[in-house]
């Protein structure tokens, strides 16, 4: 079984109401470890299922296999349902490509940089 960490940290949220993470992935989603790491995700989104803003941080994310795709974007619609918001930091390169080419960063924005995403994910403007 290949091994995947998720961590999860509070980022200070500049509205009140909002709730703020960065989720961090470590290691490769695949078909041995997607289900059970996916409930992490969905527990953060039931606990929060109004105004919550994730932003997932995929610098040391190495694979993502077709259902952890499927995944993120179920948690999109539970997120925006919710009138939240995910974005994306630092994700590689190959997993980037597959993002793109399923369609996904069409309603995800991906950043290069941890502070661009939380400023994306954050400011005021862009509700929606």
């Amino acid at each position: 079984m290949t091994q995947v960490t998720i961590t999860i940290e509070d980022i200070p949220a500049t509205t009140q109401g909002q709730i703020a993470k960065i989720i961090k992935f470590q290691g490769q989603l695949d078909e041995s470890n997607v289900d059970e790491k996916a409930k992490i995700i969905y527990g953060v989104i039931e606990q929060n299922p109004q105004n919550l803003y994730l932003l997932m941080d995929f610098e040391d994310l190495e694979y993502m296999n077709s259902k952890s795709i499927g995944y993120l974007t179920d948690w999109y619609g539970k997120i925006t349902e919710g009138k939240g918001r995910i974005v994306i930091a630092k994700a590689r390169s190959n997993i980037l490509d597959i993002l793109q080419v399923v369609g996904l960063t069409q309603l995800i924005n991906c950043y290069n940089t941890l502070d661009e995403a939380k400023f994306a994910l954050l400011r005021q403007d862009n509700q929606g």
